[in-house]
């Protein structure tokens, strides 16, 4: 039987995780003149969304890949190069709906429904492909590593509004008083440690009910609906921080999770996908305060479905 596309890259996941390794950190490299971190993108430029995020990344991790654009065997072609013979494409998917007419067997009145559904296609790292044009290949000038606060993540933090306080040795976000709390920035090795860990806190920040209203179905500590809503505060300040162009935080108290996250994987081979898409919601939540301060348009994917383009 021809497994599905959920089980396959959820299996992929499993095992990254049984290893110990976090298919969603650390892909990035300050080789590639498109960006010293970043979501993987598409050939024209635009960056992928939730899931494919997720793939993409653990795609670099494993096959060693600095460039962070991908695109299909035609795309390729239509811009001048070929794959070369013999390498092996990274699967990612397409999220849509198709409709269904259904009757109603006491009344026989007929409904439209729209049913979500997922499709794979394969895409190639730019490293992958031969004779694309030179900016593809671009490497990155030397880049020093940030010691200082960071302008640009100081705005985007403040845009949003939210109660971030300082002090203590704990980051977390408390519910009940609707606030973040934060260690002193000097108590963080670097800037970017201190920003990865406020993004994690802020995509917590986004469940409250006046906001995003994310209920995962927590009741205690370890149980599934912590083990899920951690996973999409982790994958959510993971997406933050390539937007920033920070270097995601592993913190040390997180590693724990890691069990958690086997179990409720193993569990639902659709786990990912709805992590990763209340993930990618709540990062669009967050950097539309920034948009809008812009004086820009932008919507937010509120369909979980969507998220995974």
């Amino acid at each position: 039987m021809k497994q599905d596309i959920y089980s396959k890259i959820t299996n992929h996941i499993i095992a990254d995780l049984e290893r110990g390794v976090r298919p969603w950190l650390k892909p990035w490299s300050g080789e590639h003149a498109a960006g010293r971190i970043t979501r993987p993108l598409r050939a024209n430029g635009e960056a992928y969304r939730g899931i494919n995020v997720i793939m993409l990344w653990s795609e670099a991790v494993t096959k060693g890949f600095a460039a962070p654009i991908w695109m299909t065997f035609k795309q390729a072609q239509e811009l001048g190069g070929h794959v070369r013979k013999g390498e092996k494409g990274s699967p990612v998917v397409y999220a849509s709906t198709f409709s269904k007419t259904e009757t109603d067997e006491a009344s026989g009145a007929e409904t439209e429904r729209d049913i979500p559904f997922m499709k794979g296609y394969t895409v190639f790292n730019a490293e992958q492909v031969e004779d694309l044009p030179e900016r593809f290949y671009q490497l990155a000038a030397p880049q020093l590593d940030p010691v200082e606060r960071n302008a640009e993540a100081e705005a985007f933090f403040a845009a949003t509004g939210a109660d971030i306080r300082h002090g203590g040795n704990s980051a977390h976000y408390c519910g009940g008083t609707d606030h973040i709390q934060m260690p002193p920035f000097e108590a963080f090795r670097d800037a970017e440690s201190y920003y990865a860990t406020l993004a994690h806190e802020a995509t917590h920040w986004t469940k409250h009910k006046n906001r995003l209203d994310r209920d995962l179905g927590r009741k205690r500590w370890g149980d599934a609906g912590y083990a899920a809503e951690e996973l999409v505060a982790e994958l959510g300040a993971d997406f933050l921080s390539a937007d920033l162009s920070l270097t995601p935080e592993v913190r040390d108290d997180h590693a724990a999770y890691i069990g958690h996250w086997l179990k409720v994987l193993k569990q639902d081979a659709r786990a990912i996908f709805t992590a990763a898409a209340h993930a990618q919601k709540a990062a669009d939540y967050l950097n539309a305060f920034s948009a809008a301060d812009e004086g820009t348009e932008g919507e937010a994917d509120t369909g979980l479905h969507q998220a995974a383009a």
